[in-house]
């Protein structure tokens, strides 16, 4: 056996001796001498310049936890954890090789990992041992380990479904939720806990949902869980009744919204619709739309959509037509004059406008509870007609005055879309309101009738000068109504013309007196 290895078996009794000693509390025996105490005296005796301390250190950093001896003297310095010896002396006893002494008896320890986390103590061997504790905490950034069903969740309408977010750190991390682009179903942006729940889930409620673990160690952790409600199809139309002419260009719109996605049918009443050459059915997300190109008169009448998916079916109607849209009345409420009313109103339509029916009356008194009210009458000079059964007649030739009126315009002649008309209404009371309704009528047929109008005369207190109002100017000779007076051109002109007359006749006669 050669000298190199006999030194290191010869030393091993004086460590193993010396080990002894620093596990048994007793003094170091000199190396090579007989076993004996060491005596000191009490100014030689050891102290610790530092104190023990808790380390936080994040995972994969480097720590120093720190051991300087006042007086070592001879006495031997060890680490220890646990039960296990670490360095006795400046020998390094762990194989672990990311622990080391550094400047003296200082332990470092690299790339700290979560298992180094516990106490650590640097003890001297005297007779009774002296140590320091020094407490190591491993931070950890949080990491999330699981989230429901790995981040895809299919659930039906109007069932429940619970998403969980596991996660680990320490400290020991805060899971936050929020939505990608939305509100949580609770409305709230974010909440805090490991799950949350999706009560009676809808197809709003269906999204990427996010889970945030955080503890103040390194990056927030982020899982996202994908929910898929699934659900029927839902139709919405942009509008259920379409206007076109002949020629012209019709789209009818369905906004087909299902999970899984649906198939979109178009049907013309009962028959199955194709595509053809004048017939095209686009689909752009969610926007189904049928386009009908150069519409014939044929193609008016009523369509629908019916979607399909494996949870359900749906179906809406339309409609497309030729008549004309409903009108829009364009006068002030407030009237300029205490006795008569200017209701003017635009319609539009791809065919020319034939005739026009408005209705007007006064506004009901409101009916107090409890008390019976008369309803208030005129008299009536002529015969009242009777159209849709909303004038009535008394057997006295009385007529209530809360009753709509009707009254039948020709329109002129237009090939404008949007068309004008105007109607002067006469022999109304002063500060009263009133109400007015339209239709128009083209050769398919009468519109809708339009959104009420609510207007008012001027009250008699108002005494500033207005012009005479000039009348409506219609294509027949005249139309009279309750006291209302409708003029065309010849009649207006032969008004002035009789004017004109009587005045040169009364000129003439002063002359001769």
């Amino acid at each position: 056996m050669g000298t190199r290895s006999i030194i290191p078996v010869l030393l091993l009794p004086v460590l193993l001796e010396c080990l002894h000693h620093f596990v048994t509390g007793s003094p170091a025996a000199q190396l090579g001498g007989p076993s004996h105490e060491y005596s000191v005296g009490p100014t030689n005796t050891p102290s610790f310049a530092t104190k023990g301390k808790t380390f936080r250190i994040v995972t994969k950093d480097t720590v120093v936890l720190p051991c300087e001896v006042v007086n070592a003297g001879g006495y031997i310095l060890a680490w220890k954890r646990g039960i296990a010896i670490l360095t006795a002396g400046t020998i390094k006893v762990t194989p672990d090789d990311r622990f080391r002494l550094v400047d003296g008896y200082n332990l470092e320890i690299r790339d700290v990992h979560p298992q180094d986390a516990g106490d650590y103590i640097c003890q001297i061997a005297t007779l009774h041992p002296m140590e320091i504790t020094h407490t190591l905490e491993i931070l950890v950034p949080p990491r999330i380990h699981s989230v429901t069903s790995q981040g895809n969740v299919d659930v039906k309408k109007g069932q429940t479904v619970v998403l969980e977010c596991r996660a680990s750190g320490n400290p020991v991390p805060k899971i936050t939720w929020s939505r990608k682009n939305n509100v949580l179903p609770s409305g709230d942006k974010t909440v805090e806990g490991f799950s949350i729940s999706i009560d009676q889930a809808t197809r709003h409620q269906a999204g990427l949902y996010v889970c945030t673990a955080s503890n103040g160690v390194g990056e927030p952790a982020v899982g996202e869980i994908n929910v898929h409600v699934l659900y029927p199809p839902e139709i919405e139309v942009e509008k259920s009744w379409v206007h076109s002419g002949e020629g012209y260009e019709a789209q009818l719109v369905c906004i087909v919204h299902a999970e899984p996605t649906a198939e979109v049918l178009w049907y013309r009443d009962t028959l199955r619709l194709d595509t053809t050459e004048r017939r095209i059915m686009e689909v752009r997300g969610s926007r189904h739309t049928l386009v009908i190109g150069r519409v014939q008169a044929s193609d008016f009448g009523n369509y629908s959509c019916v979607a399909d998916n494996q949870v359900g079916k749906a179906r809406e109607y339309l409609e497309l037509s030729g008549k004309p849209n409903p009108a829009v009345f364009r006068s002030h409420p407030n009237g300029r004059f205490k006795d008569s009313y200017n209701l003017t109103w635009t319609v539009t339509s791809y065919t020319p406008i034939e005739e026009f029916k408005l209705y007007f009356r006064r506004m009901p008194t409101p009916v107090v509870p409890g008390q019976v009210s008369q309803p208030q009458y005129q008299l009536s000079k002529r015969p009242i007609r009777r159209q849709n059964d909303s004038w009535s007649i008394g057997s006295n030739g009385l007529r209530a005055l809360d009753e709509w009126n009707d009254v039948i315009l020709p329109a002129a002649p237009s090939e404008q879309y949007t068309q004008q008309m105007s109607y002067m209404i006469r022999n109304l009371e002063p500060a009263l309101h009133y109400e007015a309704r339209v239709q128009a009528k083209n050769r398919f047929g009468w519109s809708h009738i339009s959104d009420t109008f609510h207007f008012s005369t001027r009250g008699e207190e108002s005494n500033y000068l207005e012009p005479s109002p000039e009348p409506a100017v219609f294509s027949d000779p005249e139309m009279r109504d309750m006291g209302v007076r409708v003029m065309g051109r010849g009649a207006v002109q032969s008004s002035a013309l009789a004017c004109q007359f009587l005045t040169l006749a009364s000129l003439l006669f002063l002359a001769f007196l």
